[in-house]
């Protein structure tokens, strides 16, 4: 049975005391995310900020020659959007739904001004941008020293940390494209970690069996942005009932 969607989904605004939730959730505009839409392009002007519920979005730069790889991916969290407080406006990557799902949107001048009361709001986003260059540093140095198995792992970890189910739908040539390899590369990673019997696939589909076996498998870019979400975040209080 599926669930309703709701805000207290989404980590940062869960965390949120009442008193600085209540006037924030009537300007926030629950969206359906396909997989596959664009959020925005390099170079445009952001317009909302999005906080996932139920999607994962993915952070990607694409070349002029047309390859791609991600830099970082979203999920309940966090938010996308972080230039927009940042002062920047506009980003030189790509956001794109990779896995479907709800995400609640924030039209910009609203929340630069729920930024700029300095408030709970303002730290937790502060505080999340930090853990989010972490994946992104994690993610450079994973691509250039580690090998593709490991980054295969690292990738299906985090991702499975933003799912409330072992499985995911996913094509191979959609990894590929995420961790900007080729997808016989994947194919192959993919399965040395079936036969170990990490994971099952079919095509679309990949089901993690022994969480376990990847985080053995991976390399310890997992861990170190694992472990600094948490300790950013591990102080927060979330509002009372949920």
């Amino acid at each position: 049975m599926s669930i309703a969607p709701s805000p207290n989904q989404n980590h940062l605004l869960a965390a949120l005391p009442t008193a600085e939730f209540e006037p924030l959730a009537a300007q926030l505009e629950l969206v359906l995310m396909p997989l596959g839409q664009m959020l925005y392009e390099p170079g445009s002007q952001l317009q909302h900020a999005y906080f996932p519920t139920s999607c994962i979005v993915s952070l990607h730069y694409v070349t002029e020659s047309g390859a791609s790889a991600e830099t970082a991916g979203v999920g309940s969290e966090g938010v996308v959007g972080v230039s927009l407080f940042m002062g920047g406006d506009t980003t030189s990557s790509s956001a794109v739904v990779q896995t479907a799902g709800h995400a609640y949107r924030l039209e910009r001048h609203k929340l630069l001004q729920e930024f700029n009361r300095a408030g709970l709001l303002q730290r937790l986003l502060l505080r999340y941008t930090q853990a989010l260059l972490t994946q992104m540093a994690q993610t450079a140095v994973c691509n250039r020293h580690h090998t593709l198995e490991q980054q295969l792992c690292r990738w299906l970890l985090l991702t499975l940390d933003r799912l409330p189910t072992n499985e995911l739908i996913m094509t191979q040539e959609l990894v590929a494209s995420m961790l900007g390899v080729r997808r016989e590369g994947v194919t192959e990673a993919a399965g040395k970690l079936q036969r170990a019997g990490c994971i099952s696939y079919r095509r679309g589909h990949i089901a993690v069996l022994d969480r376990s076996g990847l985080e053995t498998r991976a390399c310890e870019c997992y861990a170190v942005v694992r472990k600094e979400m948490n300790r950013l975040l591990s102080d927060v209080q979330y509002r009372q009932g949920i």
